[in-house]
């Protein structure tokens, strides 16, 4: 098997490994997945809004789960560890799924995307966009969209910056597909500069920075110097 065909042939299986997975730990909240290859085989992390879920009782959820990756998938020595996600407002997929399942439930489309739009916002991040798409009132497939603070959709911003979260929601009618791109509040954008002069002020408040002594025999820049008195001014005073 040639380079080209062994990475596109791993990646799939990647792919493959995150759908199997995610269909799995649904339930438990999946956020995500982070896989490693390592001396000793293949680390899994999985991240979920309720990992005692995955793990199961004595660890039994969690060794099953790992046997039928190392069988179905062929991944050498698989071990998996659960990691809580500490804020799940601001995990993009925890908050797809949320939705699709509150659309599930029967909520109207408009309400459920204004409201997982306020709960993102109100965790701190810096901007959000919610996608809706499918048969939503009629027979017609169409995309209403919500969106607050800032969204970058493309260049380097938006790959590195901008989380994205994806489910399906099941109804009558037919699926609703599901998107959720998140900024979180640590993004750095490019085009936010902080200048210079409002560092040291705050600096100075904070007391870090003191002001510079001045040199001896030198006035004030504060207080006026004294004008100097010449010889002819005494000479007139004497007369």
């Amino acid at each position: 098997m040639t380079s080209e065909r062994k990475f596109v042939h791993e990646n799939i299986r990647r792919v493959l490994l995150k759908e199997y997975l995610r269909k799995e730990t649904e339930k438990a909240g999946f956020g995500g997945i982070d896989i490693q290859r390592t001396p000793l085989g293949t680390r899994i992390t999985l991240i979920a809004e309720k990992p005692g879920m995955i793990i199961g009782r004595r660890g039994g959820a969690i060794k099953t789960l790992t046997e039928a990756v190392e069988k179905d998938f062929k991944f050498d020595t698989p071990a998996i560890e659960v990691q809580e996600e500490s804020n799940p407002n601001l995990n993009a997929q925890i908050m797809a799924q949320k939705l699709a399942v509150a659309l599930e439930r029967g909520w109207h489309f408009r309400r459920a995307g204004h409201s997982t739009v306020k709960r993102i916002m109100d965790a701190g991040a810096k901007g959000c966009q919610v996608e809706i798409a499918g048969k939503l009132t009629g027979e017609r497939h169409r995309t209403e969209k919500f969106k607050e603070g800032h969204v970058k959709y493309c260049g380097e911003p938006a790959l590195k910056f901008m989380l994205k979260g994806y489910a399906v929601a099941k109804k009558k009618p037919g699926v609703l597909g599901v998107t959720v791109w998140i900024m979180p509040p640590n993004a750095k954008l490019p085009d936010e500069i902080e200048i210079g002069i409002k560092r040291a002020m705050e600096a100075e408040k904070k007391g870090e920075v003191k002001q510079p002594e001045q040199p001896s025999g030198q006035p004030s820049e504060n207080k006026p110097s004294e004008p100097v008195q010449t010889q002819v001014s005494q000479d007139r005073q004497k007369k």
